[in-house]
């Protein structure tokens, strides 16, 4: 099961984020869960949002760049080496993570992996009897 990702790529300069920010939220679309990463010139702003394609046009209507992407969703519990046993699986099966970023509250975690083979890291995780969410899953939690 995959779930869509926004990448923004935001000007390195005070209130960016801001921005992007006030104009999901006034549209009603709430932000789940995001990462920035940045260097001296600009950042990227990866999230997970209740309306992708809503927010995408938001977004390209206020000059935004903005790409969409595939990530899987990995529910598991918050507990110490719930994440390594997962790692492992993907590691032994020759998958490349690019990015991953985390959420959890309370019990369980959340975490958004981008790996270099989308369907083979989706398929050995459920195969190992992980939960993986699509984007719709994380409102009901």
């Amino acid at each position: 099961m995959l779930t869509k990702q926004l990448s923004i790529f935001l000007e390195n300069k005070k209130g960016r984020f801001t921005e992007v920010a006030k104009l999901l939220g006034e549209a009603n679309i709430n932000m789940t869960a995001f990462t920035v990463s940045e260097n001296s010139d600009f950042g990227i702003l990866r999230l997970i949002v209740s309306d992708t394609e809503k927010a995408i046009k938001i977004l390209r209507d206020n000059k935004y760049a903005v790409s969409q992407a595939d990530v899987i969703c990995l529910h598991c519990p918050n507990r110490p080496g719930a994440l390594g046993y997962a790692m492992d699986i993907i590691t032994r099966s020759g998958i490349f993570v690019e990015y991953m970023y985390a959420f959890s509250e309370g019990e369980s975690a959340n975490v958004i992996i981008r790996p270099d083979n989308l369907e083979k890291c989706a398929e050995v995780l459920s195969a190992n009897k992980l939960e993986l969410l699509a984007a719709s899953d994380l409102y009901k939690l």
